[in-house]
């Protein structure tokens, strides 16, 4: 019987409750066990130099927090933040938090950061991957109707890029895995060079 994946001898666990990040892994047939980690989400973001060590930071104590119960398993931990001007956003906390995000983005372009830690052998591998995105002028009367759908309130920057929020990008430049959550072809490669050499 052939391997699924390349990776099908090591116990991968993903430290995501994510459905997007779990469809993602099955997608390209990686073999993983869903074990949500419960790392508060609250670092405090101005002590960080830059958005994206804000979320390998954040990977990092998710990964970290499950591997330290796991040891002998490979724990994958991700974060995906939204950076307009500099300024982190993370999932709205109500309507009107959503509103504020999307009328923020509204016809502008910005950056979907993904932070993500690997934990195998008492080693933290981390890296990020960046994606940008413009979205279309979004009128108001928009931006009530995506908030009503419900969409926003899983996802950072208050949309996403499956179900309705597609009507919402105009352009994306870089990986498009990376808006779902999970850099596809960046966390194989360094599955390989971890775990394969």
């Amino acid at each position: 019987m052939s391997k699924i994946s390349l990776f099908d001898d090591y116990r991968i666990i993903l430290a995501s409750s994510s459905p997007r990040r779990r469809d993602l892994t099955n997608q390209i047939g990686l073999k993983v066990e869903i074990i949500p980690s419960k790392f508060e989400e609250n670092l405090p973001k101005a002590s960080f130099p830059t958005p994206a060590d804000y979320a390998i930071a954040t990977a990092k104590g998710k990964a970290s927090e499950i591997y330290n119960e796991n040891k002998e398993a490979v724990v994958i931990g991700a974060d995906t933040v939204v950076v307009v001007d500099n300024k982190i956003l993370e999932k709205p906390s109500d309507a009107a938090c959503a509103k504020s995000m999307l009328s923020e983005l509204s016809g502008r372009s910005h950056h979907v950061v993904t932070g993500v830690c690997i934990c195998y052998k008492d080693h933290k591998h981390t890296f990020h991957v960046e994606t940008k995105v413009q979205l279309i002028k979004l009128s108001p009367s928009m931006i009530d109707w995506y908030i009503e759908t419900g969409e926003p309130f899983d996802k950072a920057g208050g949309y996403g890029t499956l179900g309705k929020g597609a009507i919402l990008v105009e352009r994306i430049e870089g990986c498009q895995f990376n808006m779902r959550g999970l850099p596809l072809p960046r966390l194989h490669q360094e599955l390989s060079r971890i775990l394969l050499g």
